[in-house]
């Protein structure tokens, strides 16, 4: 399975929904790390990565020598509130409050990200 195929899998999950625990684990098992945010000042690290990184008004979130993810708040891409700029390989999935768009999650390969 690729990153791409795996984000295809993760299309229109709402807010609070975006993977079940078995997704989790599957994408830590091929070491794919999903990234999306929670509400207006986390981004959330799953899969292969599990962790929270705190990130009000957006920010760098990640950097690993030259590989960075920036979290960019109301930059008005498409109505998505959260949006992530990065120079990772990577798919990207939406996710949606209340029908509304919410967020543009990206799915990546952890061995990218070295």
């Amino acid at each position: 399975m690729t990153i791409y195929e795996y984000a295809e899998a993760l299309k229109w999950r709402e807010m609070g929904n975006e993977l079940t625990e078995e997704e989790e684990q599957k994408a830590k098992e091929l070491g794919f790390v999903i990234v999306f945010a929670y509400s207006d000042d986390n981004a959330e690290f799953r899969g292969a990565i599990d962790d929270e990184v705190g990130c009000f008004d957006g920010g760098r979130i990640y950097e690993n020598g030259d590989k960075y993810i920036d979290a960019l708040w109301c930059v008005d891409i498409d109505n998505f509130t959260w949006t992530y700029e990065t120079n990772i390989e990577h798919a990207i999935f939406p996710i949606y409050e209340d029908g509304e768009e919410f967020c543009k999650g990206i799915v990546m390969s952890l061995e990218d990200m070295k």
